[in-house]
Parts: C-alpha cells; structure tokens; sequence
C-alpha cells in the first residue's frame, strides 16, 4: 500500500496524460480537483491487486463522455460519487475498493477522487491499460465480469440506474444514449465485483506506471534532456516518428470526437508523412498505405520541446511532436481480448502486429 500525496500529483498526471493515448479527458483539470481534496484533509491509499480480499465488494468508476466536451463545458466535479452512491444504494452494498475504469488521461485521477471522498482505497491498476472510446472495451467485462447493473449521474443531480443489460455492447450503446442526454459528460459506476474477480481481469500496475512515467519526465525536463527519451525507458516504447502537425480533421460524432492528424516528418523523417486515426483516442498509424501501429498499442504524442501529451481534442496545425509506440500489456492482446480492442473492433480490415516488447515493458507483462 502507498498513499498518494500531494507533490504526485504532478507526475501522475502527465503519466495519464502519455497513457490516454491522446483521450481519456483532461488529465491536469482532474489534478487540480485531487489537489484541492488532499488540500483539505482527504486522503488517498493505493492497494496492489494482490492486497484485495477476495470478498471484497468493487466497482469500476471514471467518466464516460466525449473529453472535448470537458474542456467546452467544466464538470461540476462530483458526478462520479453520486453515480458510485446511486449503484451502492441500488445493490444495498457498500463498496470496499475503487477500481479505475481506464488510466489514460483525467479518468487516472476520478477513481482517486472517489477513493478519496468515500475514505477507501483505489486499486493499483484498471480495466483498460490506457484509454478506449468504448464500455465494452473495459478488461472487467472482457473476461467474464458482469455488465449490469451500473450507474451514471450529471452535474445537475440526475442519476440513472441501468438495471439489467443483455451484454456489454447494449451497456455501452444505452449508457452512451444517457450521457448525450446529460450534456456529453457524465459520472460513471460499473462492473460490481469481488476481490477476487478484480484480480483476474484488472490491468495491473498501472497507477504507479503513470506515476513513474511522469517523475521520469519531470526529471529530464528539469535537466534539459529528451522527455521522450525519458518516457521510452520507463515503458520500453519506441519512437515512431517525429513530425509537424500539417492538418486535423476533428468532428463530434455521436458522443466520441473522431477525425485524423496528418504530419509531415522532420529530422530524420524529413520528407515522410503519416496520418493517425483517432476516436477519442489515437488507434492506427498509416505510413505510406501501411498500418505501422494500432491499438492496443498505444500511440501518443509528444511535443518535442516539453515533452507534453498532446490530445485529440488539443492537437492543432503546427504542434512539432514525436509519435511514440508503447507496447501494450499482455492482457489486451490475447485472442479474447483483440476480439474487443484490436482494428477489427474500430472497423480496420488490418492485422495487429505488435510492438517489440523490451526492458520495462517485458518485466510488468
């Protein structure tokens, strides 16, 4: 167990920002509300998988919703507690652990909010490894767990229950319904648990991944070296390309923001061009006609000055930025699992070929 502390909060944040894979929301407005809290006396302890009970009683919790939306319309800051509170009264239980549903971006930092608020711990890991667009694609619900019932709540005082789903596609396609409904952004509750049943399907590590990555980053920024560089080593990726952002094409469409970036290569990709797709999050890097990454890699920007995260909804004409490759954990490329994240599932007729793993990477697989 460790507790999450107020001078982490900066390192954490740019970790979820890398590991958003471009979405996941704002991963700087979400740090700022988790400083306040700790501010005021809240505090927050990190468990390992490992540390749960398997009678221990969990669920998923983060924000469901297109992530420009939050930079067009601040969140209230407290729809995901409302939307825990209104599943924990529906199942009469009361939850003895937050799970975060992805790690990338601000939804790293809603489950430590919870935790925070409701004085329990936030499990060391998430049901995606990264950030994903859809419910469906969430580790808890890939290996078996349950898709009903779950929660959703606004910034208005609404909470809906959704009682009973047939699979974890219609609990995405209704959930996502609702939270169009709610102005595009909503406070999410999902995939009640046991211990044990966390153990078996979570994506374990990744809380302090992001916030190795971050410190790491930090680091060399401080020092004026390559913070892409510094963030390969952590998590054994690679640098894929490194270019100038020449055109974005970006659309809200039906609750996701989807489109393209087009860069043109500099350096020793001088005369290259590359285009990445995206919805919400970064899936497929086309170089020349072929697919040279795709989800569940993860593919991320950053801008080779600061070494920021750079997301969909921020990404504009001019950004200098590496594209960098980061190998996914094993448990999201196993047959069951691309069935749910690999290119088919986003519509792609191409083949998932992965990135080596080395170093870092290998040892958490």
């Amino acid at each position: 167990m460790w507790e999450v502390l107020e001078e982490d909060l900066a390192a954490i944040s740019i970790g979820a920002a890398a590991m958003g894979t471009g979405g996941g929301g704002n991963a700087y407005l979400g740090m700022i509300h988790l400083r306040e809290q700790l501010r005021s006396g809240l505090r927050v302890h990190v468990v390992t998988p490992d540390e749960l009970r398997d009678d221990w009683f969990l669920l998923a919790g983060g924000f469901m919703g297109a992530p420009v939306v939050t930079y067009e319309k601040l969140r209230q800051g407290h729809e995901e507690i409302r939307a825990v509170e209104a599943l924990q009264e529906h199942v009469g239980r009361r939850i003895d652990a937050i799970a975060p549903m992805e790690i990338g971006g601000e939804n790293s930092m809603t489950a430590l909010s919870i935790a925070a608020e409701l004085d329990i711990p936030v499990v060391d890991g998430d049901g995606m490894g990264r950030a994903f667009p859809e419910l469906q694609m969430v580790t808890f619900l890939m290996y078996g767990g349950q898709p009903w019932p779950a929660a959703l709540a606004d910034d208005k005082g609404n909470a809906v229950i959704i009682q009973r789903v047939r699979d974890a596609r219609s609990l995405e396609r209704i959930a996502r319904a609702i939270t169009v409904e709610m102005g595009g952004s909503a406070g999410l509750a999902m995939a009640p648990m046991s211990g044990a049943e966390c153990q078996r399907s979570i994506v374990p590590g990744t809380l302090s991944l992001t916030r190795e990555i971050g410190r790491a980053a930090l680091v060399a920024r401080a020092a004026k070296r390559s913070t892409t560089e510094a963030v390969l080593s952590v998590t054994g990726g690679s640098r894929l390309f490194r270019g100038k952002v020449v055109d974005v094409e970006r659309r809200l469409t039906g609750g996701f923001v989807v489109g393209h970036i087009d860069l043109e290569g500099f350096d020793d990709d001088a005369g290259a061009r590359v285009r990445i797709d995206f919805q919400n999050e970064n899936l497929i890097l086309w170089r020349d006609g072929d697919a040279v990454v795709s989800v569940p890699d993860l593919i991320t920007l950053l801008t080779t000055d600061e070494g920021e995260p750079v997301t969909t909804e921020l990404v504009r004409y001019g950004i200098r930025a590496d594209v960098v490759g980061i190998p996914c954990h094993p448990r999201l490329a196993t047959e069951t699992a691309l069935r749910f994240v690999g290119p088919r599932a986003f519509g792609y007729e191409v083949e998932y070929r992965p990135l080596p793993r080395t170093g870092v990477t290998a040892e958490r697989g």
